[in-house]
């Protein structure tokens, strides 16, 4: 277990330094299970992360980033897991208070594991990734707000992103109309082939209307966006519709009042899908494998090289990375 590996550290050299780095089993963290890892995955929280900002994403340094990871087990000292068995992590400060994926191995807790679901394999598993949990988590908590397929669509925010993109492909694979929202023309087609019936430009929901309340369009919603494009949702969504919220890529604010909650009954579900339950996040991942069509999966996934992954960090934080980005990091 002396061998070295590649992993991708985070210093604190007078500035933050990123580097390519060669580690043995005795760098890494305490932990019950180590990990072969053999595929992480590229979130916008890893674009923060990979380009300076410390300070709201890694808590402490020096620091191994990337929040998602899927491998085979090399040592296990919890009865759960056992060597070779194979499974993924996602959240539980990964990246963030503890080293994350983007290195060749990992020691974690043993709670922070699950089997890798029946029906995917290691590499879909991280096309699915923390993107596709938030987006299942927030259809879970939309159907137990009561929607269920109807005349109206739903609205999916940011539908090119890799959250979007998920959710997308889930609502029209459970029978659900989709209204996607993008900002870039150049994905209409790919949405529609993710099963979007409209797509909408985003400015159609990020400008102001001047009311309170505006006609009613959308029986529910998963917003990634956040800022007016989420009050927006808001206005138009029908009496008793549910409003998953789960980023905020445009801005924290939220310029709306009380009148789509007090008059039409609407919940606004907010969904933090890396402190999901073990409980939570084994159904989801069970749905995920079950309901998640797999040619739409293909069809939203890259697979790039370790290497390749600081230029596609900053790539995601300029909008310019489409649906899932798989890191291989043995290629």
């Amino acid at each position: 277990m002396d061998t070295a590996f590649r992993a991708l550290v985070a210093e604190d050299e007078g500035e933050l330094k990123i580097t390519f780095k060669d580690l043995v089993v005795d760098d890494l963290p305490d932990g019950e299970v180590t990990v072969a890892v053999a595929y992480s995955s590229l979130n916008y929280k890893d674009g923060l992360a990979l380009n300076g900002n410390k300070g709201r994403i890694m808590r402490s340094l020096p620091m191994v980033p990337g929040i998602d990871l899927a491998g085979t087990v090399e040592e296990s000292s919890s009865p759960d897991f056992q060597a070779g068995d194979a499974v993924l992590a996602t959240g539980w400060g990964l990246g963030e208070r503890h080293w994350g994926g983007y290195a060749q191995r990992a020691r974690v807790r043993a709670e922070w594991l699950t089997p890798l679901p029946d029906g995917l394999d290691l590499r879909q598993a991280m096309a699915i990734g923390t993107a596709g949990l938030t987006a299942i988590l927030s259809v879970m908590a939309l159907e137990r707000h009561g929607l269920r397929p109807g005349k109206l669509p739903v609205v999916v925010t940011g539908a090119a992103g890799g959250v979007g993109s998920m959710a997308v492909a889930l609502l029209s694979a459970l029978g659900h109309h989709v209204a996607a929202t993008t900002g870039r023309p150049e994905t209409h087609d790919y949405l529609r082939g993710l099963g979007a019936t409209e797509v909408l430009g985003r400015d159609e929901l990020a400008t102001p209307s001047g009311r309170l309340l505006d006609k009613v369009r959308f029986a529910g919603a998963i917003d990634s966006v956040g800022g007016e494009t989420l009050a927006s949702v808001l206005r138009q969504t029908a009496e008793d519709g549910g409003v998953a919220a789960c980023g905020n890529a445009s801005g924290i604010e939220l310029p709306t009042s009380v009148l789509p909650f007090i008059l039409r009954g609407i919940g606004l579900l907010g969904i933090n899908s890396p402190a999901a339950s073990v409980a939570a996040r084994r159904e989801a991942w069970t749905r995920l494998a079950r309901e998640l069509p797999k040619d739409k999966l293909e069809a939203m996934t890259t697979v790039a090289t370790f290497t390749a992954l600081p230029a596609l960090a900053a790539d995601i934080l300029q909008g310019r990375v489409r649906g899932r980005t798989v890191i291989d990091l043995n290629a």
